[in-house]
């Protein structure tokens, strides 16, 4: 009778147990969900703002002898200004405060949204809106898929870091090239890339959980979620742009 009366404790014990932990992960990814579509609807926002607002838009683009829109310098500091701020979350959060990774993230996500401002340039506002439901229907799949599934991703996120190491690559030369089927074949690769990585960040993301040894650490690693998550959307975005959006 006290064999089954401790058996029972310890059962009842390890129920409560992990009660609790699934209670704490809900709370930690709501929280890193919760920064990266906060993240995204500022960066949404500052993009249509720079392009709806003529006196911003001359700042970041300006009309050649031939009326091609081409980006002025400054819009070049901020297309390239989102790198440095990614580098400073990645490499300097272990030194920063919780609420100083955090005010980095809010002015990196402003700062994407001068950089995005072109696409409001570029494609039609319609299909801009129709390619971010998708993106967002996609990411919600793929993320569910990552936080569900019990198959081990690790060895699918070194073949799609291959990959990313490529679109990289490819779309440097293609700045230079200015190849429409290069830019098509770099667009459905992404794509396969970025909804593979949505699954993969999203799993990791979740084992990060099982480290948090304080709630500062904790505040630092749902930012650096955030981020990663923030990226596979973005991403995942302007690839399924470059295939289905309707230019200007």
């Amino acid at each position: 009778m006290a064999n089954e009366f401790n058996r029972g404790t310890v059962i009842q014990g390890r129920t409560q147990a992990d009660a609790q932990i699934d209670e704490g992960l809900r709370s930690y990814m709501l929280r890193v969900y919760n920064y990266m579509t906060t993240g995204l609807a500022l960066t949404g926002i500052v993009a249509y703002m720079v392009s709806s607002t003529p006196a911003l838009l001359q700042l970041f683009y300006a009309q050649n002898a031939v009326g091609q829109v081409q980006p002025t310098m400054l819009a070049w500091i901020a297309m390239l200004s989102p790198l440095a701020f990614i580098m400073v979350l990645s490499f300097g959060i272990q030194r920063m405060k919780a609420s100083t990774a955090q005010l980095v993230f809010w002015l990196f996500a402003g700062v994407m949204g001068l950089s995005l401002s072109h696409i409001f340039l570029t494609f039609t506002g319609a299909s801009i809106a129709r390619v971010f439901f998708i993106t967002a229907a996609t990411f919600a799949a793929m993320s569910l898929y990552g936080y569900t599934t019990k198959r081990d991703l690790s060895g699918l996120g070194s073949f799609l870091f291959m990959g990313l190491i490529g679109i990289i690559i490819a779309s440097i030369v293609n700045m230079f090239i200015g190849s429409t089927v290069m830019q098509f074949a770099i667009s459905v690769i992404g794509v396969l890339v970025f909804v593979g990585l949505t699954a993969y960040d999203t799993q990791k993301i979740k084992e990060m959980y099982n480290e948090l040894d304080g709630s500062e650490v904790a505040g630092k690693k749902a930012i650096m979620g955030a981020l990663r998550l923030y990226l596979d959307f973005i991403n995942l975005f302007m690839m399924l742009l470059h295939l289905f959006g309707n230019r200007e």
